[in-house]
């Protein structure tokens, strides 16, 4: 995967790289060809997940953005929010270290529930649960992130205590599609109206 990967960095910076049909069913420009429709800059807007601080390295020095989800391998047994500021802290590093001139992009998923009515409250009042350990692979350890679900002002507080989030550009919702769209929309309103203000997000 990482070599194609590598190749496919190369291909979209526009560069010709494939043999034209010799009997195209319409004209081929001169020379090798490109990907098509070619988007300038593309190259810039690839992001790669990462559930390791090394994965996360060998992206940074690709130049690729950095996504970062719910979960990750442990690496030393520290609530998860740490271990994922600490991986997007060693990205960081190694794209400085690479000398890359742009500014990358890092983004962190939750899972996040203001409690405004009573719908909330059925569906997640009782959702207090922490990070937690378990194995997706046979041999790896891997740390799952915890769930906010509680008042705007109290996740106000619970939220400016992740390290991860504060080091992140970037916030995705994980949503409980199977609610529905109607109630997927008044989650992320209620984020957004209740939420977002009281942490400067935007």
């Amino acid at each position: 995967a990482r070599r194609h990967t590598g190749v496919l960095l190369e291909v979209l910076l526009g560069k010709g790289f494939a043999q034209p049909n010799p009997r195209p069913m319409f004209p081929n420009p001169p020379g090798l060809l490109r990907v098509e429709p070619h988007s300038e800059g593309l190259r810039e807007r690839i992001w790669w997940g990462a559930a390791t601080n090394a994965t996360a390295e060998w992206a940074a020095k690709l130049g690729m953005n950095l996504q970062s989800s719910t979960l990750k391998f442990d690496e030393g047994g520290k609530p998860f929010h740490i271990q994922q500021a600490e991986q997007i802290r060693a990205f960081h590093d190694a794209w400085k270290a690479a000398g890359h001139t742009r500014e990358p992009r890092v983004s962190v998923s939750r899972s996040i529930f203001a409690l405004v009515d009573d719908r909330d409250r059925a569906y997640f009042g009782g959702n207090q649960s922490g990070d937690h350990f378990g194995y997706i692979e046979a041999d790896r350890l891997a740390v799952f992130g915890r769930s906010y679900a509680a008042e705007p002002d109290v996740l106000i507080d619970q939220l400016k205590g992740d390290e991860a989030i504060a080091e992140a550009d970037t916030l995705l919702l994980t949503v409980p599609n199977q609610l529905g769209v109607d109630y997927n929309a008044h989650v992320i309103e209620a984020i957004l109206t209740h939420v977002a203000p009281g942490l400067g997000w935007r």
